[in-house]
């Protein structure tokens, strides 16, 4: 690293609480000759808060390649700058890595001040698999768009990760739906704030529930990966089955009515719901019903 540049610091900010800054986070932002801020008004807040006096320029997606520049030049003229978003780490779906991948071209010192992360926070307390994880971020906006990159993800067996704003949660939540199915998934809201929620259901419950009450604040949205939804879907259907063979299943109607419930239920189609049952029970008397 050049020694004579300064240094690019990226500092976490909480992402609700603003006890969840971190010592070193608040040290950093009062001793920079600068702060690069994702919306200065809301970072604002933060530094009245704990009293910090820095001066601060505007950094955000909409002005992230022009001002850059401008940074780089103060970073080698000795100056040290702080980059921060409304909440979370920088760079991480917010302004940052395309400043940081210009200042490590050049030598510049770049240090990350870590401190609350949504990801983490949600993935911690959703009761989702947590060995291993994939963070997607925000998806298109555009449907087909978004479709094909959900299908590329859709084999993935750790669980997923995505962030959505409330105005667009219930066609993210569909589309997630046409493409996964019916998998179990959490919606994590307001994390660390007063209102924060944690629901926890399948996808077809969370879109019912979406479009009934609709959404207010940020979500960040989890869905189980594609290995651990296959051992429940295969259990929730052995379950069902096992309950229609032995005549324990309160579901009235036709044995392909009955098919048909335990389908939804699953997410899986009633010809696959059917054929296990052949497989498993073979019960040649019930073939007139289908």
């Amino acid at each position: 690293m050049n020694s004579n540049t300064g240094t690019l610091y990226l500092v976490a900010t909480p992402i609700g609480n603003l006890e969840d800054i971190t010592f070193r986070a608040i040290r950093i932002l009062k001793e920079v000759d600068l702060i690069a801020a994702e919306d200065t008004r809301h970072t604002l807040k933060l530094l009245n808060h704990f009293e910090i006096k820095q001066k601060l320029i505007s950094y955000h997606q909409h002005n992230e390649r022009e001002r850059a520049p401008e940074i780089i030049r103060l970073l080698t003229a000795g100056l040290n700058v702080a980059v921060v978003s409304d909440a979370g780490m920088p760079g991480i779906s917010d302004p940052g890595s395309w400043l940081v991948a210009e200042a490590i071209k050049l030598g510049i010192s770049v240090v990350p001040v870590p401190g609350a992360s949504a990801v983490v926070t949600a993935l911690a307390a959703s009761g989702l698999a947590s060995k291993g994880f994939y963070f997607k971020g925000f998806l298109p906006r555009k449907s087909n768009d978004q479709m094909e990159v959900l299908k590329q993800l859709a084999s993935i067996p750790d669980t997923l990760i995505f962030y959505e704003a409330p105005h667009r949660l219930a066609k993210t939540l569909a589309n997630i739906y046409k493409v996964f199915g019916n998998r179990p998934a959490v919606l994590a809201r307001e994390l660390t704030k007063v209102h924060e929620e944690f629901v926890r259901a399948d996808l077809n419950s969370l879109i019912k529930m979406v479009e009934q009450f609709g959404g207010k604040g940020e979500y960040t949205i989890l869905v189980t990966g594609s290995n651990n939804h296959q051992l429940n879907l295969q259990n929730s259907t052995n379950e069902l089955l096992t309950e229609l063979a032995d005549g324990l299943s309160v579901m009235n109607g036709t044995l392909k009515e009955k098919l048909k419930k335990i389908a939804k239920k699953t997410g899986r189609s009633t010809k696959e719901i059917y054929r296990l049952y052949l497989q498993q029970y073979k019960h040649p008397e019930d073939g007139g019903n289908d």
